[in-house]
């Protein structure tokens, strides 16, 4: 976990000041009467979780409360009990306008974000193999635009395609829509395959619908990453009371 190795939150942007600011504009964007009620004077309050979650927001609450002038995982366990030991990822489909807080929450939990946008990663899709006429010519137009510094993944209907999308030089390739056990045999196939190439051979990730009732099926020494939506998209909000002492 990333925070192991340091302070987390040194990992925002300084934008993120900015993202609280318009949720405040939002939610107050004319006058505030309730605040007017409260009134000027100092007091003290305490924030009361109600339900169980991973605080992961805290920078966020910080910068509430200076802007306002006050002071104040569990599918990744579900899988390492499973005896995945390798890393399970988000996605990059998350909440418009949103991206940053889920990605940081993804972090403080534990999970690998993946990329974060368009630019950070090329995943080539059904989509760009058609415009493209082929996945050679695909991972060529990818490369060649790119550069070195710029993954490329390319996702997978069948073993055959993962072998021609590392063929045509893709450094992660993705087996989507796979069951349990064709994800099994396809891997560990391509890890044979492809093991010694680049010193580890490519990264093969598995994804397609997975969540907490289906992933266990898919723990696999030869999957290196699991990802799915569900990780920020399925988490249930986390009930919150904030309650003057009094």
């Amino acid at each position: 976990m990333a925070s192991e190795h340091g302070t987390v939150s040194h990992l925002l942007p300084q934008t993120y000041k900015r993202m609280v600011a318009s949720w405040l504009e939002e939610d107050a964007p004319s006058f505030d009467y309730g605040g007017f009620v409260v009134g000027e004077a100092a007091g003290e309050a305490r924030l009361l979780g109600k339900s169980a979650g991973i605080l992961a927001g805290v920078p966020f609450f910080d910068e509430v409360f200076h802007q306002l002038d006050c002071r104040s995982d569990r599918l990744l366990r579900l899988l390492r009990k499973a005896g995945y030991k390798n890393t399970l990822a988000g996605t990059r489909k998350t909440t418009p306008g949103f991206r940053l807080v889920e990605k940081y929450g993804m972090i403080v939990g534990g999970c690998d974000p993946h990329r974060h946008d368009l630019s950070t990663m090329t995943m080539l899709k059904d989509n760009h193999i058609w415009s493209s006429g082929s996945i050679p010519a695909a991972v060529r137009a990818a490369k060649a635009c790119a550069g070195f510094a710029v993954k490329v993944e390319v996702e997978c209907q069948s073993e055959a395609e993962a072998n021609e999308a590392i063929e045509a030089g893709a450094d992660i390739v993705m087996l989507d829509n796979f069951s349990a056990e064709g994800m099994k045999v396809a891997a560990k196939n391509l890890k044979v395959k492809w093991g010694s190439v680049k010193g580890r051979g490519p990264l093969i990730e598995v994804s397609g619908g997975l969540t907490e009732e289906n992933v266990e099926p898919y723990v696999c020494d030869d999957i290196d990453i699991i990802s799915t939506s569900s990780v920020h998209q399925g988490v249930k909000h986390v009930d919150f009371s904030l309650k003057i002492v009094h």
